[in-house]
């Protein structure tokens, strides 16, 4: 027993020395926004714990290596990469047929809802969307003299300038002043200019743009250039040092449904901007307009496939790919990358190189958020039992590109609560997390473990961002279930007119799909071994993440105007990790697929109690 435990102390300082290293490189000062530059500054490394990944987990992930078809994910990619994908539109029920079309192929049998003995997959319908999509979106510059028109957006040029919920033109398109607001998001924009019947180009953002120029002074039409700032032209030094008026990129967007003033927006490219002011500083100017677009108003399809749990079927780990939007990453990336891990499961299930499932595996695709909802709404039975749930948004990105990392956002822990330097959120931005309302799972540090052993030998980056929400782990969270997000951030292409299949990499679909895999797996048939080895892998976290908020709290104390007030802090920081880790272990005792055994009741206990001290 010594020497298990002096083992044991010696891995667990490795850890905390590890991550005391990191926190010292950071020097605790508040990350430095994302330079325009191709390579922004690397998110902290969380500690590793890849030496304490499950045993059934490290090896499920060679034989998921090497059944996750990389070529196939990318000819989804591909595929749903030429779609707007919109609920109810064609482009979304083609995605969705498209992959219940290779799951059949992979061998899950298609079926009504209902129960099943053997893999399976059915679609599922509720309510109606309305399905907008376009072939034509088109706005020119109408020339001055007896020149051509000037064309400067165009489903052909940026394929999303059109914004959703565009209403079609006459046939033959209109024509009408081009009226420049500036930042159009105040009344005073607007004095002494003539908006009514005409096209409005101001730099706030559609939404606002509609409602002080279309709704309340009339105009046909809005034309806007917000984007993030984060958002770069292309992925080269040369591309970034460009003005930003001559950027050839735009951010997607969508304006209210208003089928009384049949109205329309555009998302423009700074160059585009740019180059209507360039025209109206001669003058007045117009511009022609043609859209096609439509309605379909068709019911919202879900994907769902599920393999059925051989001890424990009514209980089950949820894995959820949004279809809908337009970009190769932004989702059909974790689409492919959903598709290709539920394939290479079965695939190593019949080949009998993976233990079946001690709990059902479901896979669900569909429209974000609102899959989850309906899912937990119309299965109720089902919901209650979920144990644990993935969320799988932009696992694709090239991050050679796209200037991202990949990113698990974890499930809400005291980071979510308080802002700490070893813990920043992404640009994408927070949601405020009450402390009283965190609750310990064991999810967040068997994932990082398991990526990081999947990390080992290879260059994929892995990190972690603090719980902000926004995608389909939240509804989960918010029925209780333990749930992250597996994804890629920050994103120069972020909902942009360049998210193309040219940002996408198989690998780095590879490097994700087969960790979630694994940690699935590992969640759904753990075994007493498996238990004892999250028990170990939690302790040691807990002591490294203690160690480093004591470590960066001395620093954040001595820094601060009133120590009093910020020592204060530091305390319910510290307090709350333990109770978070504390909760975490004994999460640990639902664990086994086949019950809790007296020595692992002990093992939780001793360790909870360990850090308790701590």
């Amino acid at each position: 027993m010594r020497v298990a435990r002096r083992l044991w102390t010696g891995v667990v300082m490795g850890i905390v020395l590890t991550v005391l290293a990191v926190s010292a490189t950071a020097g605790f000062q508040a990350p430095a926004p994302a330079p325009a530059s191709p390579t922004p500054p690397a998110p902290p490394a969380p500690a590793d714990l890849s030496a304490f990944a499950p045993r059934s987990a490290v090896a499920a992930l060679d034989a998921l290596s090497r059944r996750f078809d990389q070529r196939a994910a990318m000819d989804l990619v591909v595929f749903m990469d030429q779609f707007w994908r919109n609920a109810g539109n064609a482009g979304f029920n083609q995605s969705i047929d498209r992959i219940k079309a290779r799951l059949e192929a992979s061998g899950f049998v298609a079926r009504p809802a209902g129960p099943a003995d053997g893999p399976s997959l059915w679609v599922e319908q509720s309510g109606k969307a309305p399905g907008w999509d376009y072939t034509v979106g088109t706005l020119a510059l109408v020339a001055d003299a007896n020149g051509p028109d000037q064309v400067l957006l165009s489903r052909q040029q940026q394929r999303v300038a059109l914004c959703i919920n565009s209403f079609s033109t006459p046939d033959g398109g209109v024509v009408a002043p081009i009226v420049d607001v500036g930042a159009g998001a105040s009344p005073a924009d607007y004095d002494g200019k003539d908006i009514k019947g005409s096209v409005v180009v101001g730099d706030a953002g559609t939404g606002r743009l509609w409602q002080m120029a279309v709704v309340q002074r009339g105009a046909i039409g809005v034309v806007s250039p917000s984007m993030a700032d984060y958002t770069r032209p292309g992925s080269t030094t040369a591309d970034q040092a460009k003005p930003r008026r001559e950027w050839d990129v735009l951010q997607w967007g969508s304006i209210p449904y208003d089928e009384g003033r049949r109205a329309f927006g555009f998302k423009a490219t700074p160059k585009a901007v740019a180059q209507i002011r360039d025209r109206l500083a001669r003058g007045p100017a117009r511009v022609r307009v043609e859209i096609a677009s439509s309605f379909a108003q068709a019911p919202i399809r879900a994907l769902v496939a599920e393999i059925p749990g051989a001890v424990k079927p009514d209980e089950r780990v949820v894995l959820v790919a949004h279809v809908q939007e337009p970009g190769a990453n932004d989702n059909a990336s974790g689409c492919a990358t959903l598709q290709e891990l539920a394939r290479a499961i079965l695939q190593g299930i019949r080949e009998k190189k993976i233990a079946p499932p001690a709990r059902t595996l479901t896979f669900l695709w569909g429209d974000e958020i609102r899959v989850s909802r309906q899912w937990t709404t119309d299965h109720p039975v089902e919901a209650k039992q979920v144990r644990y749930m993935f969320s799988l948004d932009m696992t694709g990105e090239d991050v050679t590109k796209t200037g991202g990392s990949f990113l698990i956002e974890k499930a809400p822990d005291p980071s979510a609560a308080w802002d700490r330097p070893s813990d920043p959120h992404t640009e994408w931005g927070n949601r405020p997390v009450k402390a009283d309302t965190l609750k310990g799972t064991l999810l967040n540090d068997v994932f990082l473990a398991i990526c990081q052993r999947r990390a080992r030998g290879t260059n994929w980056r892995v990190r972690t961002n603090p719980y902000e929400g926004g995608s389909d782990h939240s509804v989960f969270l918010g029925a209780g279930v333990p749930s992250l997000l597996a994804w890629h951030f920050v994103d120069w292409f972020y909902h942009a007119s360049l998210d193309r299949p040219d940002k996408t990499s198989p690998a780095e679909m590879t490097h994700v799909g087969v960790s979630i895999a694994a940690t699935a797996l590992a969640l759904a048939g753990a075994t007493t071994a498996d238990a004892e080895d999250v028990v170990r892998l939690l302790e040691g976290a807990a002591v490294a993440r203690l160690a480093l908020e004591a470590k960066q709290g001395s620093a954040l104390v001595a820094a601060a105007a009133d120590k009093t007030a910020a020592r204060a802090t530091e305390a319910a920081v510290m307090a709350a990790w333990t109770k978070w880790y504390s909760e975490a272990l004994r999460s640990v005792l639902a664990l086994p697929a086949g019950g809790v055994t007296p020595a692992l009741d002990h093992r939780v206990a001793e360790a909870v109690e360990r850090i308790g001290r701590h």
